[in-house]
């Protein structure tokens, strides 16, 4: 999901164009780019730099990976135990889930706008999160957020996810080792977030029509500013498409520690996504990478950005937004054409 670009990112850190203060906070350096993966031809010293900027120590997705591989060798229900469902070890995945979910959700939200520990540093939104709108469940965004996302988002990741290690526990998906085959299994690693730029775009294409979009994703899209539960709050029709993305292991031979990286890089870095901030301070440094303008774009005006910054999609089919004035002024026209408004 991040979205590289290549330019240098500004000293301050409040950098935003005086003309565009009254729409946006913080702005990153534009225009947005896509990662240099599917570029041709290829380049490799930005290829190079991608890899070490989106993959060091302190990354998104390598701080998941470690969750996954902690949550395999301390959290995780023994394989064996897996071969029939029952009660125990269910609950118990459901409540591991529930609680990463409440620490990485509940934790941002209380640091970033409870506490407001980093202010509105790199923030893309000075809005409010929405309080007495008829818009939410009992007229608040967060409770609103935190109701689907707990109720429904972990609900369903729980389901996948034990579906998956029952079919791992009885040999009806293909599983690999990593003292049989180290390099495929590393490479699946680097993999996971290519594939859920795949399978992201296209599911969320797929919500975009019209009959799904007014059953299923206008949830989600009640959040035109979005906060930390903002990310998986969803229909539980649109929570069973985007953890569909679990059933790859049906057909390609991985390992079980795969599939939890899979599922909690979807579950956890949809909420980091939708944190509303770019990064997380610490000392006044960018330390962690949070939300992605790419995203918040999409919050912001519907019909742009519909995938993520991994693979060109939106480049590919014009509805890429790389966050410059002239892009919004086409994707209106682009609106205006669809919907016949701007």
């Amino acid at each position: 999901m991040p979205m590289p670009t290549s330019q240098s990112r500004p000293d301050t850190l409040d950098a935003k164009p005086a003309a565009r203060k009254a729409e946006w906070g913080y702005l990153p350096p534009l225009p947005l780019e896509n990662a240099p993966l599917f570029v041709w031809p290829p380049n490799p010293v930005k290829i190079a730099r991608w890899f070490a900027a989106t993959w060091h120590l302190m990354a998104e997705r390598v701080i998941i990976l470690a969750i996954a591989i902690a949550t395999w060798f301390y959290l995780q229900p023994a394989l064996e135990t897996c071969v029939t469902f029952e009660f125990g070890w269910i609950a118990y995945i459901y409540g591991r889930n529930m609680g990463l979910v409440l620490l990485v959700a509940g934790g941002l939200h209380l640091y970033l706008y409870t506490f407001a520990k980093q202010g509105d540093r790199r923030r893309f939104d000075l809005r409010d999160l929405v309080r007495n709108s008829r818009s939410f469940t009992w007229r608040n965004q967060v409770h609103d957020n935190m109701f689907w996302t707990c109720a429904s988002g972990v609900t369903v990741w729980t389901a996948y996810e034990v579906l998956l290690m029952w079919a791992f526990a009885n040999g009806y998906v293909p599983m690999t080792s990593w003292s049989e085959n180290p390099v495929w299994c590393v490479a699946l690693i680097a993999l996971v977030p290519v594939w859920y730029s795949f399978h992201f775009y296209w599911a969320h294409r797929l919500l975009h029509w019209k009959p799904l979009y007014r059953m299923a994703h206008a949830l989600h899209h009640r959040n035109t500013n979005i906060g930390p539960w903002s990310g998986l709050s969803m229909h539980p029709v649109e929570h069973v498409l985007y953890f569909s993305s679990a059933l790859i292991h049906f057909v390609v031979a991985s390992h079980p520690v795969h599939l939890l990286y899979n599922m909690q890089y979807f579950a956890l870095a949809a909420v980091t996504a939708h944190s509303g901030y770019e990064t997380l301070l610490v000392k006044d440094r960018d330390s962690v990478n949070l939300g992605y303008f790419f995203h918040q774009l999409h919050h912001r005006y519907f019909e742009c950005n519909y995938g993520t910054g991994e693979m060109p999609w939106d480049k590919w089919f014009g509805s890429f937004h790389d966050g410059t004035p002239e892009a919004t002024l086409r994707m209106r026209a682009r609106r205006k054409r669809m919907h016949g408004t701007a």
